[in-house]
């Protein structure tokens, strides 16, 4: 009896550890990015978080409504996709599009709605005001974002949809459409904002 209540306890903890790894991983990460972007930002080079990272940061996202600030590392493979939201490039005259994890660091985009405001930071530490106009989910089997459809100036963010699903590599996305406010935004005025 004693065995077998080993067994469960041991069982019991390896499931809670590979549970929380992800989080615990993405959350670390955003502070080692953190780091990394500021060096980025001063420097202006493309600073890696970690010396064996295959990634970059290359921007600051805010969802000021929602209380939320994450680094945006480059690109959309699975190993940057762990720590960050990753940004996809769609040409010089597609629009900007970042993509992530819906169990993480997108998860808050479910609570996003239209007039929400959006702000990217660039390299050059100037801010874009973007704001919420629409939401949708798209069936991957079914259909595609099109890139050409949308400007340069237009903001799209995407992640997996249903949020609360078990499956993860499930067909739809939810898809954040978001277009700029005209002026760019010091950050010393994004708090009056």
């Amino acid at each position: 009896m004693n065995r077998l209540l080993l067994l469960l306890f041991g069982a019991s903890a390896t499931v809670l550890m590979f549970g929380l790894w992800i989080p615990f991983k993405a959350l670390v990460a955003q502070e080692l990015l953190a780091l990394a972007w500021a060096e980025t930002q001063a420097r202006q080079v493309e600073a890696r978080p970690w010396p064996w990272a295959d990634t970059w940061p290359v921007a600051r996202l805010e969802l000021p409504e929602l209380g939320v600030s994450m680094i945006v590392l480059e690109g959309l493979h699975g190993e940057s996709l762990a720590f960050g939201p990753g940004r996809m490039v769609a040409g010089e005259q597609g629009p900007v599009i970042l993509a992530g994890h819906r169990d993480t660091h997108f998860r808050p985009l479910e609570h996003l709605e239209q007039g929400h405001r959006v702000q990217l930071q660039g390299q050059d530490q100037q801010w874009q005001q973007y704001q919420v106009t629409g939401t949708r989910v798209v069936d991957s089997r079914t259909e595609s974002i099109d890139t050409s459809t949308f400007g340069p100036d237009t903001l799209l963010l995407v992640t997996c949809y249903p949020f609360d699903a078990l499956d993860a590599n499930g067909p739809l996305r939810f898809v954040v459409e978001a277009k700029p406010v005209n002026r760019p935004v010091q950050k010393d005025t994004v708090a009056a904002l």
